[in-house]
């Protein structure tokens, strides 16, 4: 009989190690509890979807989760179409849907044709839920983006092919500056908190759009 000796060498451990640590990074967001019963749980989040249908948008409710450290995703929806094809809509929470999807019709469609002369074809996010601290530190306060309450929008497609991202065109030509101002204002006035490239270094390549804040008089956190 032969016998096969399997000898582990030091970089073996050391990948079987990194590759250990890589999945208890992830970990965090796997669903500690998950119930799956109706979708809308309050009698708000009912009457904010009927409305959401009554403007045509088409959506689908999701189960409601919660997970390690705090993250829970309760009374979301997916968006699945508006009129405006956008990326990366996950998990959102009603009134974060309908705020946006009113932004994109109202605000969006609009200033692209004033200010570029061109209809927007595409609006590019870096998602909505995601189970982290504000601003990704190991530990602190959870994001917005935690409770499915906040989406980053990153850049806008136009039909003629001008693709305007947050990073380069809010320093662009004048009329990139003057059409990602003109959203970045409109944002203050639909969005609790709308965090652009001015608040800080971390948001120089998107808007940051939140429910977070109640807005009283028409105001909200606007940096």
């Amino acid at each position: 009989m032969i016998f096969y000796m399997v000898v582990v060498t030091a970089p073996r451990i050391l990948l079987v190690a990194i590759a250990l640590l890589l999945a208890s990074c992830s970990a965090r967001e796997a669903p500690k509890t998950t119930r799956t019963g109706a979708n809308a749980t309050t009698e708000s989040a009912r009457q904010c979807m009927a409305r959401l249908k009554e403007k045509s948008v088409r959506f689908a409710g999701l189960p409601n989760k919660s997970f390690d450290g705090g993250c829970r995703t309760i009374d979301t929806i997916k968006v699945m179409d508006f009129g405006t094809p956008t990326t990366n809509l996950g998990a959102m929470t009603c009134p974060l849907a309908a705020n946006f999807t009113d932004w994109a019709r109202y605000a969006v469609r609009p200033a692209a044709k004033q200010y570029l002369g061109a209809e927007v074809v595409r609006i590019e996010t870096m998602g909505t839920f995601n189970c982290r601290n504000i601003y990704g530190m190991r530990s602190g306060k959870l994001s917005e983006h935690a409770f499915a309450n906040a989406v980053d929008v990153s850049a806008f497609v136009l039909r003629d092919g001008r693709r305007i991202s947050v990073l380069s065109g809010w320093n662009g030509s004048s009329e990139e500056r003057a059409f990602l101002r003109r959203l970045h204002q409109s944002a203050c006035k639909r969005f609790g908190t709308v965090l652009g490239p001015d608040y800080n270094a971390a948001h120089a390549n998107h808007f940051h759009l939140d429910m977070a804040r109640s807005m009283r008089n028409g105001t909200s956190f606007c940096r």
